[in-house]
């Protein structure tokens, strides 16, 4: 009788493990979502500026000057890193969703 009731408590325990995770991945994934929404977003701003603009970087409390050019390239960067991100999350939910479907059957 104890087996069975390890096992139930360890499954359980299991299962409310894969449950946490899963929580803290569709949280990880709105929060690149909500970078990806940002970084489009400038991404538009700057196709709309012209070559005499100025383009300034906030680096802690101060806005620095920065060559149009390098800011462009550094939202490129940042885009394909979080869609990068956003696929190996989308993955990391699909699996522990097919665990915690194998799980709950249990």
């Amino acid at each position: 009788m104890a087996s069975l009731e390890e096992k139930l408590e360890k499954a359980t325990e299991d299962y409310q493990k894969l449950q946490k995770d899963l929580t803290a991945a569709v949280e990880n994934r709105q929060r690149l979502d909500a970078q990806l929404t940002e970084n489009e977003q400038v991404q538009k701003e700057f196709a709309q500026l012209k070559s005499e603009n100025t383009v300034y970087k906030l680096i802690g409390p101060v806005l620095v000057k920065q060559e149009q050019g390098e800011a462009k390239q550094n939202v490129e960067k940042r885009l394909e890193f979080i869609k990068g991100e956003i696929k190996r999350t989308e993955t990391r939910l699909k699996d522990l969703g097919e665990k915690s479907e194998k799980a709950k059957n249990e």
